[in-house]
């Protein structure tokens, strides 16, 4: 098993991340929407963007939280996460995940809400987003729209999560 390194990303590495998003999906909508997103200032927020390195210092892996609303109250959005094809199923994506989850946790944010694959997203501690009153804008399959509450213990948002405008929805 590799020991992934993880920092939060820096303005150098924007082109790299790019790269990440776009080689880990089929098209470049998420490496787009990623540059979308660090483009709004009521969306990004600075330091809950992570990185995963390589033992050479290259980025293969990325996990992203940007700013977005339930009920009007603020919850943070995971998501776009990817991994170089060559480092897949390898831990990187993990990684980054759990750095940046730790990062908002740190900053005292809550909920997290993810839209993604039932079988991964639950070993993070996330669960249906239902079972916190949260509903998305759209049909979403229970068991794939998760969230999680960085602090159990403290109430969370209920109702309509509203995503930062790049994400169109």
């Amino acid at each position: 098993m590799v020991t992934w390194t993880t920092r939060v990303e820096r303005p150098e590495d924007a082109h790299a991340i790019h790269s990440v998003n776009a080689s880990a999906f089929p098209t470049e909508l998420e490496a787009d929407l990623v540059d979308s997103l660090r483009a709004d200032p009521a969306a990004w927020i600075e330091g809950l963007s992570a990185v995963t390195l390589d033992e050479n210092g290259a980025i293969v892996g990325y996990a992203l939280l940007t700013r977005c609303t339930v009920d009007s109250q603020p919850a943070l959005a995971l998501g776009p996460c990817a991994v170089v094809p060559g480092a897949q199923r390898s831990g990187a994506g993990s990684a980054a995940i759990r750095a940046v989850l730790e990062q908002a946790r740190h900053r005292g944010e809550n909920l997290v809400v993810v839209l993604g694959h039932a079988e991964y997203y639950p070993r993070f501690g996330f669960v249906p987003a239902s079972e916190f009153g949260v509903t998305a804008p759209f049909a979403a399959p229970d068991e794939n729209f998760l969230a999680l509450a960085l602090k159990p213990d403290q109430p969370t948002p209920r109702g309509e999560i509203a995503y930062a405008e790049a994400f169109g929805v």
